[in-house]
């Protein structure tokens, strides 16, 4: 079969293994299902901006186009540094677009995905946020009100825990087992003392399986504009990456907008 439509970031629904879909125009393509087929993406060398939909010569971001990339809320200085966000103050490029994704309870974690990070996310978001970061398991350390305070608590962090994922020792399955209620019980005492208050009493870990028929030895990041075709067999899908026999691997999200037709 053949489908042909925009990339959009896969959605993914929880699960043993979490099931994942691909969305190409008004397809729904489960994603599971094509375990162990040849699949083929082509890039027909057309982008849309994934917020307006104009054609753009390159995408920005995670699929934008210049013009949304500069003045859109989503790609605002805040989602990368959340520690400066003032939407509960009324601010922001949108403060009603504020008001709706960042003044709203947001939750500070500990995941382990190519080793043991800190990261946030909103309360909506939970447990797709560890899902398109490939981790396999995760804990909540705290709960806060607004966007501003999970920055403030994750930049107390950082000196201790990373906040970025090695996306190759994350696919290649390279991740050291921790104990993360104690990485917790340590998290909190590195916080200063006003916001220790903001740490859950949860000690529920969360386990993530990602459908794979068997883990990699080595992977060679695919991007379209390059290689416009891409074909193989799909041994597995973690975080946002299609894995391939061929050791290709492909970024979805980092192809968001990106006009593609998939033959299966």
């Amino acid at each position: 079969m053949e489908y042909t439509g925009n990339l959009f970031k896969m959605p993914a629904e929880f699960g043993s293994p979490i099931q994942y879909k691909l969305i190409l125009g008004e397809d729904e393509i489960p994603m599971n299902e094509l375990l162990g087929k040849k699949i083929s993406l082509n890039f027909e060398g057309q982008i849309n901006c994934v917020s307006c939909g104009r054609l753009t010569k390159k995408a920005f971001g995670q699929g934008f186009c210049y013009p949304c990339l500069m003045n859109a809320p989503e790609n605002a200085e805040c989602i990368v540094r959340p520690e400066l966000c003032e939407g509960h103050l009324g601010k922001g490029r949108d403060p009603e677009w504020e008001q709706k994704h960042h003044v709203q309870p947001h939750f500070v974690y500990l995941a382990l995905s190519s080793g043991l990070k800190v990261g946030i996310t909103r309360g909506t978001q939970i447990p797709t946020r560890w899902i398109d970061q490939g981790a396999s398991s995760a804990i909540i350390l705290a709960e806060v009100p607004y966007r501003q305070l999970s920055g403030q608590i994750e930049m107390a962090l950082k000196n201790h825990y990373a906040d970025k994922t090695n996306w190759q020792r994350m696919l290649k399955n390279e991740i050291a087992p921790d104990d993360l209620l104690l990485k917790k019980a340590e998290a909190k005492a590195h916080l200063p003392e006003e916001l220790q208050q903001y740490v859950t009493n949860d000690e529920q870990i969360w386990n993530l399986e990602f459908p794979s028929l068997d883990t990699p030895s080595k992977v060679k990041s695919i991007r379209l504009e390059k290689q416009p075709t891409l074909e193989g067999v799909l041994t597995g899908i973690k975080g946002q990456y299609l894995i391939l026999d061929n050791l290709n691997v492909i970024n979805i999200r980092n192809h968001a907008g990106y006009y593609v037709s998939l033959t299966t």
